[in-house]
């Protein structure tokens, strides 16, 4: 059943929609960009970007509203919200697309599926990644780009030193059954929650730990809730930039032609930024003292390897064997 909020904001893009059909336009076309991080953060930051060249680029016939924080929508309403037109633009992790049935997506979740931001890079600028981004017409989105976070560590109120110390904790995850299999792996009890709850969670002990790349982390608090953390690097996580289908379809041609030089030259700065941000993020938070950090030894890591390796065979059919091999040749050359 809808929620009160979204049938009402259904209204207003209605109302958008009819405007659209006018040849010209009195007002400026609204776009609402929604999403669940902080403004500071890599995502935030490109967001905002693109809000600044998209106004510039169509000449102000487009006007971006930016709503970070889960202003307008949580997680779990976010993907909705787009498919019915209550907003127009998301950038949501991409372990969001396997609830929405499109579960390729959960092939960025796989651990240690990445070398480094090299290998990376192969899929998400390169032919894997436009055929992922297509598989998301069907469910009414189109897919503009790839936009970076970083790779993950992970944090908890105990040392993560090796698999065996997960045994038994209580571990937040994204809705993800890559990740609820990478946690079941190493011992722990995925918990699956909301981004914004997520800091409350830690510091009632409702969970023990969590993973999230350097800036989540930092721009989050969660350095001040957790006491242990280590730079594994084990996992993914970045965004799709993705817009309403219909919306994208019915705008003014050199509309969309100047949204997609925007477009494409935020994601560049946005990627540009995100591992200097995790970074400084990193830095900030050792500084700070709350946290103890560990850094994988070259043993620590092989066992971590070790361990998370059945989760690729077992999720294989769920992402899909064609899928996984896209990725890896990609990866491979």
């Amino acid at each position: 059943m809808l929620t009160r909020r979204i049938l009402g904001a259904l209204v207003g893009a209605t109302a958008l929609s009819l405007a659209l059909s006018v040849p010209a336009l009195a007002e400026p076309i609204v776009i609402k960009f929604s999403h669940v991080v902080a403004p500071d953060t890599p995502k935030g930051k490109g967001a905002a970007k693109f809000e600044e060249l998209a106004e510039k680029y169509t000449n102000g016939a487009v006007d971006v509203e930016v709503y970070p924080n889960s202003q307008l929508y949580k997680d779990k309403e976010e993907l909705e919200a787009l498919q019915l037109g209550a907003v127009q633009m998301l950038a949501p992790s991409l372990a969001k697309f396997g609830p929405l049935g499109v579960q390729d997506f959960e092939v960025f979740d796989l651990p240690y599926i990445f070398k480094d931001y090299e290998a990376l890079h192969k899929v998400t600028q390169g032919e894997a990644g436009k055929m992922l981004l297509s598989k998301l017409e069907a469910k009414g989105i189109t897919g503009l780009a790839f936009w970076d976070n970083g790779f993950k560590i992970m944090s908890a109120n105990s040392p993560l030193n090796t698999p065996d110390d997960f045994l038994g904790l209580k571990m937040r995850i994204q809705s993800s059954k890559v990740l609820e299999a990478e946690m079941n792996a190493l011992g722990a009890v995925p918990q699956v929650m909301a981004f914004s709850e997520v800091y409350q969670a830690l510091q009632t002990g409702v969970v023990d730990g969590t993973e999230n790349p350097p800036s989540n982390m930092f721009t989050q608090k969660m350095n001040e809730v957790q006491k242990h953390a280590t730079v594994s690097n084990h996992g993914y996580l970045g965004y799709a930039v993705i817009v309403n289908k219909q919306f994208w379809d019915g705008l003014p041609a050199d509309v969309r032609t100047g949204l997609e030089k925007a477009m494409a030259e935020s994601t560049d700065y946005a990627n540009g930024i995100a591992r200097e941000e995790n970074e400084k993020a990193l830095a900030a938070m050792k500084a700070a003292g709350t946290t103890e950090f560990h850094e994988l030894t070259a043993e620590e890591r092989a066992a971590w390897e070790e361990a998370l390796a059945p989760v690729a065979d077992e999720m294989a059919d769920r992402i899909g064997a064609e899928t996984i091999a896209a990725v890896k040749a990609a990866t491979a050359e």
